[in-house]
């Protein structure tokens, strides 16, 4: 008698695992649909985490508490920005490349440093999507993380934003200075040559 409840339960747990695997498999195939058709609404994508930052601010500044993840967020969404503003290859690491790229044929992303070279378009370290989606997933952590008072960690705030404010400042300057020196800008309608298209 004992061997037979152990027997059924034994047979009812692939039946079990089989189910929980085609609800995790139905989950992800909905999100990965999701993420499918939200990819050309760039607007209405950035628009709903700037929202859900919003909504994290607020939190934030109305319980005045959880500035460590506030930071962390902070410092997280200035890496991504850095690794979107940033070209795939490095153009420093240039001639290194051309001479591995002699043996080779092309190295699609690297951009040009002379002006004989020939087109390259600018490629990006992190895409826009990308960026989109880790700042959403940061963002929404950041608000779960939020709702727990054990990670209310108490510190002076003040020296956070200033420590933030001078990174972001030392970063965007040393970015810049790269994007000057090697000619690049990697916004797409920014700086760039516009023709008259004749109707």
């Amino acid at each position: 008698m004992m061997a037979d409840s152990a027997g059924d339960s034994l047979s009812s747990t692939p039946a079990l695992s089989s189910r929980a695997t085609g609800f995790i498999d139905s989950v992800q195939i909905h999100y990965q649909t999701f993420l499918d058709r939200s990819t050309p609404h760039t607007g209405a994508r950035w628009g709903v985490t700037g929202l859900l930052l919003f909504a994290f601010m607020l939190r934030i500044v109305f319980a005045q508490g959880w500035f460590i993840i506030c930071y962390a967020l902070g410092i997280y969404m200035l890496n991504l920005f850095l690794a979107f503003l940033t070209p795939k290859i490095d153009p420093e690491m240039a001639e290194e490349l051309e001479e591995a790229e002699a043996a080779e044929e092309s190295g699609p992303g690297l951009l040009p440093v002379k002006n004989d070279d020939e087109f390259r378009p600018f490629i990006r370290r992190l895409p826009e999507f990308k960026f989109w989606l880790n700042s959403t997933k940061a963002v929404l952590i950041s608000l779960v993380c939020s709702m727990f008072s054990f990670f209310d960690i108490p510190v002076y705030w003040p020296i956070l934003l200033f420590y933030w404010i001078f990174l972001f400042v030392i970063t965007m300057r040393r970015q810049i200075e790269h994007m000057i020196k090697y000619r690049y800008v990697p916004f797409a309608n920014f700086g760039k040559q516009r023709y008259n298209q004749g109707k």
